[in-house]
């Protein structure tokens, strides 16, 4: 059964927030405003954030830019994971991915399911690995970014978490990539 050893100590990790939207401003960001209480009341640094037009290249642009920062851990984007002509994040996701976190995706549709049953399958959520930093791509309600947070990535970026989390695994991300010395 999954639990927290609280003989660890909990180590926070550095998150950029990334709302993919046309219409979103600051001062309507719902989702991203939700994401971000989120992370900062479970320990959690959010050092970037932004609003970002649902575009292949400007998702893109911004997504090598936090991973090539190594003082970011983590990316979580909200919106632009639909079916429509302007949903692209997922594209974009695979173009910076190394490696595809397939069931992040799922696990997202399975849990989605239960609230929104088969509208789930309109979202594609979608998770991954791009040098050293996970991507998380969650769609654009607040209930989606409650739900990617609060049911999958909560526990998996705590450290503390048993019998396994993602934290742990952090060092070990980039075991392909040639040694520079």
């Amino acid at each position: 059964m999954p639990k927290l050893d609280e003989t660890r100590p909990f180590l926070p990790v550095n998150i950029a927030v990334m709302t993919i939207s046309d219409s979103r401003t600051e001062a309507d960001d719902k989702s991203g405003d939700v994401l971000e209480k989120m992370i900062k009341e479970d320990g959690h640094n959010v050092s970037a954030r932004s609003i970002i037009k649902d575009d292949i290249t400007a998702i893109t642009s911004q997504l090598q830019s936090h991973i090539n920062n190594p003082e970011i851990d983590v990316i979580i984007t909200t919106g632009g994971t639909g079916v429509t002509g302007r949903d692209t994040t997922p594209e974009a996701f695979k173009v910076v991915m190394e490696k595809e976190i397939e069931g992040f995706g799922e696990l997202f549709r399975w849990i989605s399911y239960s609230k929104i049953g088969t509208s789930t399958m309109q979202s594609r959520a979608i998770g991954g690995v791009a040098k050293g930093t996970y991507l998380f791509a969650l769609p654009g309600s607040p209930s989606a970014c409650k739900d990617g947070w609060g049911e999958i990535l909560r526990s998996q970026l705590d450290n503390r978490h048993r019998p396994c989390n993602l934290v742990e695994l952090m060092p070990r991300l980039q075991e392909h990539l040639p040694s520079s010395s």
